[in-house]
This record gives structure tokens, sequence and C-alpha cells, in this order.
């Protein structure tokens, strides 16, 4: 089903004027943000796995528990970790779902929205992902993974699907399992998967409803406003 939802991108693309896409980045013919992602995420769990001397358990490292997400330890002042976490995984299935997840999603993605725009897209989302652990998880909940940015995504495709008038029934079915997975399903963080999920859409909007006047100037002040709100709740929770 990924497949096909991404070919709905492409089609309505290449009904879309030439020249540019609906977010106003120039079309390119080649993903080169999706497998740096990619290359980086699998490093960085090569990494753990040695530190540990366990592939299955690669999160006993200790660059594992000095990266993951714990709202406790943000809180003293270990605020990288918002960031950091959303590059780390907990065994290699974790890793390769969310591999997998983010080829499937975000190739088109990146052509629709152009590189730059995609990656502050993935950016966003893995923080709004971060803020909503740390606004409902426990102060000692460790949480990792790439799935709020993977979510985002997700959010981004519905948005991007309805701008194109191009339909998108089947993303909201995988949406759906997704979401009833992420309730029912033991150790799944919701809070990161919903919290990517909501500001990916809500980052989205802002890039392909955009006005064609003074288009980037508006983008990036609307990312840039989200990003804030994103690191005052963050802030907040220490408080």
């Amino acid at each position: 089903m990924g497949y096909q939802c991404v070919d709905c991108v492409a089609e309505g693309q290449r009904t879309a004027p030439r020249g540019t896409t609906v977010a106003g980045a120039t079309p390119r013919g080649r993903s080169l943000v999706v497998p740096a992602l990619i290359a980086v995420n699998t490093v960085v769990f090569a990494l753990t796995a040695v530190q540990a001397g366990d592939v299955m358990y690669n999160s006993m490292s200790r660059l594992f528990r000095e990266l993951s997400l714990v709202p406790g330890l943000v809180h003293e002042g270990e605020w990288w970790r918002v960031v950091t976490s959303g590059f780390l995984h907990i065994g290699p299935i974790h890793l390769v779902l969310n591999m997998l997840a983010l080829w499937m999603l975000g190739r088109d993605l990146e052509v629709v929205l152009g590189r730059g725009r995609f990656l502050a897209l993935y950016l966003v989302s893995m923080l709004g992902g971060a803020a909503a652990v740390m606004l409902f998880s426990a102060p000692d909940q460790q949480v990792a993974g790439a799935s709020g940015a993977v979510f985002g995504l997700m959010g981004a495709l519905v948005v991007v699907l309805r701008r194109l008038r191009a339909p998108a029934g089947q993303v909201f079915g995988i949406i759906g399992i997704n979401v009833i997975f992420s309730l029912t399903v033991a150790g799944i963080s919701w809070e990161g998967h919903f919290g990517g999920l909501l500001i990916g859409a809500a980052a989205t909007a802002a890039l392909v409803y955009a006005p064609a006047r003074n288009r980037t100037a508006v983008q990036v002040a609307a990312l840039g406003a989200l990003t804030v709100v994103l690191v005052l709740l963050i802030w907040v929770t220490g408080l």
C-alpha cells in the first residue's frame, strides 16, 4: 500500500505546472536526504551495537544511555537528548522498520518539498515527537527512535495529497493501523508517534499552502515559529 500512496504523490505532481512543485521546489530526479538519513541512523546503530557487544541489546551501550531521551535528564540540562534520541534504535528490527518506512514515504516527499524543506520537515517532526514525550511521559522513561519523524512524514503525505487533490484514503488507512498499533502494543511511545504526526502535518501545511508571493520567507517563518513553540513546550515541562 505504501508504494501506491507515494505513486499518488508522483502522479499528482506530474499534473502540477512545470518548473516548481506545490512547495516551490525545483523537481530533482534523485533523492539525497533520505539515503543520507538512513545512513546516519544505521551508523549510529552500528556504533551502539559494537559498544554494547550485542546487536540485539545495543541499548545497553554507554552511547545509547547518553543520547536517548529521558525527560528528567533533559530537565537537568542534557538538552541534546531531544534531538539525538531520534537517531537511536532499540535492536535491528526497530531500525529496519523505521528505515523502510522512511524510504517508502520520504523519496517522493523529498521531490515534492525539495531537499532543504524535506530535511526541515523531518527534523521539526522529530522535535514534535520529543516535545510530546516531554509533556506526557514519566521523568525516568527512556525513549529512542526515528518514529516521531516517520509519523511526521505520514502526516505530511496526507497534506500533500490533499493539496494535489489526489486520493488519500490509503494513507489514512495506514495511519489508522499504526495508531492502533501504537496504542495497543506495550513498549511503544504513542506520545512520540502522535506528536510527530500532528507536527508533521502542520509543518507540511505551512510548506504547501504558503502563498506564491514571498513563499520561501513565509515557509521559513512558519517553520521557525513552530520550532520556537516546541522548544518552549519542552522548556515549560521542566518548570
